[in-house]
């Protein structure tokens, strides 16, 4: 670990008698001395002994949300000096910018790069990365300081040449021949699938029985009958059936999905079934290829769903006489959340590194990072990476967001079919512009008739557990989830977990926790209710279930990302005055697993520092224990510029993008030249008047 000095300020000794004489104008620096603990309390700001107050770092903006940070030979100002505005470039020539940057000899080809053979390399000449040994020796960066994150697992790091450790690798010569190991996370994408996603050949027999028995079948993108409501209200039962229906639009509003002869148009009959027949065989001929290939899915033995004598259930169309067939709640699968400590899935910072670290502070249950049902169902790899799960996660559910019932049930169906989970979560409350334009997120609390079709038909379709995440309403002021809590058991959900706080509101305001217990209370005993919001210490864990003791958990997101270490105060019921050391020993634990994951090269090494970095932008927040006149620490209170119990600790409390530069290179070795980084997440903004 490199040496830490301040350059921005004397040590606290120095200051510890001396009043501030500074004033920026700002509420957080300016005569903090001046008032008591529970008026900077009052103001959410954060109560620091003023015995470790210093003034507040001269920066030229102060909003780190937009701020970049750029670097070239410990030098920002050349990167400040850059154009404003890129030139637009085509695809065509980006496409051969990056062929022609493959073919530098810092991009080696990886098979080369195994064995440190040219010969290794099954494409020869007509490979797209470079074969110079010798010009990537030359011009490799230097080894970072410490050992190969793979040196635990038996033979050689998968990265060879290339891994930034190569310095304490054994003898490869020797370890040529044992090239493979056992890697310890699971749900990675099947090639053969990904085909057939690609040519738009994948079947979905279980989606589309669903689908066609609750009457939803048809293009998404007509007007139905479950997008018809008025003023965010479920159209009436006796107004809907005036409604006309055709062969492919039933009308939704019956809660009962079954579908009688009269339903089905005897002439479109045969050609109803018969896809569905095809759909089996075609499950069989996925299985059959994976047979051939000698692994399952996971590139474990075979799953038994996928043996060629297991024949799989046909779905016909359902008649009344039928009914009693139908998957009750009961039959299902069913995960107890109660008193589990649930870490949120957490967009970009939540990723598998992230939740390791925090299976080894406590934490109970995790889910992946919210995908996109659409980006699955094209097969994007880097979507279907968002699923990889790792061995120590032994609760773990996926989250998915769509906005139409079709694509939902069919990626239900496809993850249940292509990974390794306990329970799946439909996103039902994301605020992001980008994913309420499209009808998703948050878009469907103000559509309760799609979020029932959603639910049912994909709780139908898969016996793993569905559960949903929405938020208290679209607009302030406007909550509606305690008029739906009751039908959300009967559609088919798990357990449903609300965030405190409407779409519109953002992070604006604490979260409305009185009115989450009042949804607690109305749901169903079969129903398991989460509540979501500002949990940031076991005090207040303690309180939600002691004023409340019908809710199952509480989900904890932003308070996990600040200091990943509350788990432990949970189950420890304590405050953790945790030292610099030790949350550096976390970093640590957090690089050392974004280098399993993403790899020791080059482009891993860079590829863990930026989320590295995206999360130190939340760690920073934090204030010790020791420091704070009032205990414990509000999610809300702004922390003001003070100095730590010792130079680590100051560094860490930095929130200037340059100091989290200087941290991530005490683990990951200098950054390359012309290195840039902004902050990804705004978790502060209150949306627009025109929203409402």
């Amino acid at each position: 670990m490199e040496n830490v000095t301040l350059t921005d300020g004397p040590p606290p000794a120095a200051t510890a008698l001396q009043p501030p004489s500074w004033n920026t104008g700002d509420d957080v620096g300016v005569s903090q001395e001046l008032r008591t603990p529970e008026e900077l309390v009052a103001k959410s700001i954060a109560p620091v002994n003023r015995e470790y107050l210093r003034p507040p770092p001269s920066r030229p903006s102060t909003n780190n949300s937009n701020s970049t940070v750029g670097v070239e030979n410990d030098d920002a100002a050349e990167a400040k000096s850059g154009p404003i505005l890129k030139e637009k470039k085509s695809k065509r020539q980006i496409k051969r910018e990056r062929q022609q940057e493959l073919k530098s000899p810092l991009h080696i080809c990886p098979e080369v790069a195994k064995s440190g053979k040219v010969s290794a390399c099954p494409y020869n000449d007509k490979c797209r990365f470079s074969h110079d040994l010798e010009a990537f020796k030359a011009e490799k960066p230097a080894d970072i300081e410490g050992s190969c994150p793979f040196l635990v697992y038996e033979g050689s790091c998968p990265y060879g040449l290339g891994c930034r450790f190569a310095g304490t690798h054994r003898d490869v010569s020797a370890q040529t021949e044992s090239l493979t190991r056992t890697s310890s996370e699971v749900n990675f994408f099947n090639k053969d699938t990904q085909k057939l996603l690609w040519k738009n050949k994948m079947k979905f027999p279980k989606a589309e029985a669903t689908l066609k028995l609750l009457g939803l079948k048809g293009n998404p993108k007509n007007k139905t009958l479950a997008d018809k409501e008025e003023n965010g209200q479920v159209v009436p039962e006796e107004r809907a059936t005036d409604t006309k229906k055709d062969s492919n639009e039933v009308a939704s509003d019956s809660i009962t999905p079954s579908i009688s002869p009269e339903d089905v148009d005897e002439n479109n009959l045969a050609d109803d079934i018969r896809p569905l027949k095809k759909a089996k065989s075609s499950v069989n001929e996925i299985c059959s290829s994976q047979i051939n290939n000698g692994s399952g899915v996971q590139g474990e033995v075979l799953d038994s769903n996928c043996d060629v004598n297991k024949q799989e259930p046909t779905f016909d169309v359902i008649t009344d006489s039928d009914k009693s067939l139908k998957l009750q709640l009961r039959e299902k699968k069913l995960i107890d959340f109660r008193d589990k400590l649930y870490l949120a899935p957490l967009t970009t910072v939540g990723n598998l590194p992230f939740r390791r670290v925090c299976k080894v502070l406590g934490a109970d249950v995790t889910c992946g990072e919210m995908a996109m049902c659409t980006n699955l169902l094209q097969g994007q790899a880097s979507e279907w990476a968002l699923l990889r799960r790792h061995s120590s996660e032994n609760l773990f559910g996926v989250q998915i967001c769509g906005a139409y019932p079709d694509t939902i049930t069919k990626t239900v169906e496809l993850i249940e079919q292509e990974c390794s989970v306990d329970f799946i979560d439909i996103n039902m409350g994301c605020p992001i512009d980008i994913v309420v334009n499209k009808g998703a997120g948050s878009a469907l609390l103000t559509k309760p008739m799609r979020m029932k079709s959603v639910v049912e038909a994909a709780s139908l379709t898969v016996d793993t557990p569905v559960t949903i995440k929405v938020r208290t309403a679209y607009y302030e002021g406007k909550n509606r989830i305690d008029s739906l809590i009751a039908d959300i058991g009967n559609w088919g959900a798990n357990a449903v977990t609300i965030h405190g706080r409407s779409r519109q509101q953002r992070y604006s305001k604490l979260a409305d926790w009185d009115y989450v217990y009042q949804c607690v209370r109305r749901a169903p005993k079969s129903l398991q209710v989460l509540g979501n919001g500002d949990v940031f210490s076991y005090l207040d864990w303690n309180k939600h279930k002691t004023e409340c003791p019908e809710l199952s958990t509480c989900m904890i997101a932003r308070g996990a990302l600040i200091k990943p270490w509350i788990f432990t105060e949970i189950k420890e019921q304590r405050h953790w005055d945790i030292t610099s050391g030790e949350r550096l020993d976390i970093l640590k634990d957090y690089a050392r697993f974004g280098l399993q994951h993403w790899g020791s090269d080059s482009k891993g090494v860079e590829t863990t520092r930026h989320f590295l970095l995206e999360w130190l932008s939340y760690t920073c927040r934090y204030v010790p224990v020791g420091l704070l006149d009032v205990i414990p620490q509000r999610i809300n209170w702004r922390p003001p510029s003070y100095y730590g119990r010792d130079d680590l600790e100051t560094l860490m409390a930095s929130d200037s993008a340059a100091d989290w530069v200087r941290i991530s290179e005490m683990l990951l070795g200098k950054v390359p030249a012309g290195f840039s980084f902004a902050p990804k997440h705004k978790s502060n903004a209150y949306d627009r008047a025109e929203n409402g």
